[in-house]
């Protein structure tokens, strides 16, 4: 303990012990380090805990992922693989039932209706007649004679443009009987002509490339000629429409044209 010298109220001085501050003692520092070693041994364990739990938190976060990814996977790799199984079955069915069903039809088709095609289709590209007068011809006792059933399935399966038949007799019409161009398709529609459809006769008559004055002018020469008519009444007949139904340019420039 250290000494110290005052001097009293009376003038004389005394010696005193004096002791140490408590924070220049050896106890105290002693105190002191224990506490801040405890203190750091409690924060580093907690820390060490803090990372241990935080490494076990992200492993099962990314076995979690892991699995549920897994299982996306799954759900969506058999769905496609089904669908695209039953749609191959399907079209396998679907070409099966078509060649059995047209195995089946050839077996079934008799030689009758097989000749009537035939002849169908040697009537179409040579005659160039109508679908209505193509089965005429087939079924008629002074034609083919076959009967009604294999004239329809011969016209239902042989190959024809229509348009382009009326156009072909059409062109024979204008060529070898000089008929005007409403006396053209008067013929292609008529019951008692070709039997072309409206719009097939149409087609022809339109799309026919002809000199109608100078079929007027052949048929006036015939009138003349053969039945000894007036040029009057060669005019009238040209333009008549019980008769050849010829405009009126067309009648004109025929009697114009005509031998006096």
């Amino acid at each position: 303990m250290a000494k110290k010298k005052i001097t009293g109220d009376d003038g004389k001085q005394y010696t005193v012990k004096v002791k140490k501050p408590f924070y220049k003692r050896v106890w105290f520092w002693i105190l002191v380090v224990l506490v801040v070693g405890g203190i750091g041994s409690q924060m580093g364990g907690s820390s060490d805990e803090d990372d241990k739990s935080a490494a076990k938190t992200e492993e099962s976060s990314k076995i979690s992922d892991k699995e549920e990814s897994e299982e996306t996977d799954d759900s969506y790799s058999e769905e496609p693989i089904e669908s695209s199984e039953e749609e191959s079955s399907s079209e396998e069915s679907t070409a099966i039932s078509e060649e059995e069903s047209s195995s089946k039809e050839s077996s079934e088709v008799s030689t009758e209706f097989t000749n009537a095609l035939a002849t169908a289709q040697t009537y179409v590209s040579t005659m160039h007649l109508s679908k209505n007068g193509l089965y005429d011809q087939l079924t008629s006792d002074a034609g083919e004679g076959f009967p009604e059933d294999a004239a329809n399935y011969a016209i239902s399966k042989v190959k024809a443009d229509w348009n382009k038949n009326a156009l072909e007799t059409a062109k024979t019409y204008v060529t070898s009987m000089h008929l005007s161009k409403a006396g053209v398709y008067d013929q292609l529609t008529s019951d008692a002509g070709e039997k072309f459809a409206a719009s097939e006769a149409q087609y022809a008559v339109d799309h026919l490339k002809a000199d109608y004055n100078a079929a007027a002018l052949a048929t006036a020469k015939t009138y003349q000629s053969e039945m000894n008519m007036s040029t009057d009444a060669i005019k009238e007949q040209l333009v008549s429409s019980s008769g050849e139904k010829f405009t009126q340019a067309e009648a004109d420039y025929a009697i114009q044209n005509l031998d006096k």
